[in-house]
């Protein structure tokens, strides 16, 4: 039964419930003295005040009565409007779920048609994908890039399953030797992985820098001009500057770690810091497009003859050539490392993959 029924019921009963027991109180009560003329004798003559008394209680009667058909015509009226208002509302509710409905599956369809004409800008700039993996918890199409002074390789995914990405940190420890991204991502059974926070040394040990969080949990946390970059418990990728650990848990982030600068937000460019202003060093970058698909940029660097490296600014103007709206650069330099399906494609600026602390890493 619909609520708008419950209310209909619930208030005509309320309505109806006074006369109802006006009425039955009044018969209970009266009854006996309008109709005592029926208890007298053939041939007993009967009081004037008899007749008088049962003359005013049976008028007071008809009153009532009257008053009573009266005011269940005016019920009878009010139950007819609700009823009839009643059947509006229940129209308008069919009528706005079914617009919702078709809402739903305009978006559907037009978040795939999107995902399909990102396909085609990255072809028609980069060429057809070297690798495509079509798995239940992703969707992941790897490019290969090649500009005028730097090679790399990018990875465009759509995740099926928030639950398939995930930054991982070395060893489950906070401090500790680190781990490179290959080792991270087959110790994870994941696809595809890229390196992700930055560090410092202590104690003989490597610690992540800034904010970092694992699993919901936040494990790590400093106020710095650091930017934070993670994922929440929708998988979608969230950044900037955060305040506080209760940030963290209202924006429902399950994932994330800490370097700088952002490139952009929304579309923009943003301010690149004076000391790292025009200098050429491999990369890490990470963005979405707007239907919210994830990007992974890995430009090597410092191997002359191959790359030379990017400069932020570079990186921000290819960005927005491929349609992205945020972005954020991760740990760079020799930590700057690209696996995809078993190895490692691109090549590290020390000639073999550094062991960072956190590493972002993807299911299938």
């Amino acid at each position: 039964m619909r609520p708008v029924y419950i209310r209909i019921q619930l208030f005509a009963i309320l309505l109806l419930a006074p006369f109802v027991g006006l009425l039955v109180g009044f018969i209970h009560q009266d009854t006996q003295h309008v109709f005592s003329l029926g208890e007298l004798k053939i041939g007993q003559s009967v009081p004037v005040d008899v007749l008088l008394d049962n003359k005013q209680n049976f008028d007071s009667f008809k009153d009532l009565t009257s008053d009573s058909i009266v005011a269940a015509n005016v019920t009878k009226e009010i139950l007819l409007n609700m009823r009839n208002n009643a059947q509006a509302e229940i129209k308008e509710y069919d009528e706005q779920r079914a617009v919702v409905e078709v809402l739903v599956e305009t978006s559907k369809k037009e978040n795939k048609n999107t995902s399909g004409v990102l396909d085609q800008i990255l072809a028609r700039i980069l060429g057809d994908p070297i690798g495509q993996t079509f798995g239940k918890n992703a969707t992941i199409k790897v490019y290969s890039l090649e500009e005028a002074g730097y090679r790399g390789y990018m990875a465009k995914v759509r995740l099926l399953n928030p639950d398939a990405i995930q930054m991982v940190l070395a060893n489950n420890q906070i401090a500790s030797k680190g781990e490179t991204t290959s080792q991270a991502a087959k110790r994870n059974n994941a696809l595809l992985a890229i390196n992700a926070g930055g560090f410092s040394a202590k104690d003989g040990n490597i610690v992540p820098l800034g904010i970092t969080v694992i699993n919901g949990e936040v494990l790590t946390f400093s106020q710095s001009d650091l930017s934070f970059v993670g994922f929440n418990q929708s998988g979608n990728l969230v950044g900037g500057k955060i305040s506080s650990k209760e940030k963290i848990q209202e924006m429902g982030i399950l994932h994330g770690a800490s370097f700088l600068p952002t490139l952009l937000k929304n579309g923009e460019k943003q301010p690149i810091p004076k000391e790292w202003a025009n200098a050429r060093h491999p990369r890490t970058l990470i963005g979405h497009f707007q239907n919210g698909d994830l990007l992974f940029i890995v430009i090597d660097g410092r191997r002359q003859g191959w790359s030379d490296g990017v400069t932020l600014e570079e990186a921000q103007t290819k960005l927005l050539e491929f349609n992205v709206r945020d972005a954020y650069n991760l740990d760079g330099g020799g930590s700057s490392t690209f696996y995809y399906d078993g190895k490692v494609l691109n090549k590290p600026s020390g000639g073999s993959e550094r062991r960072v602390t956190t590493n972002i890493v993807i299911k299938p």
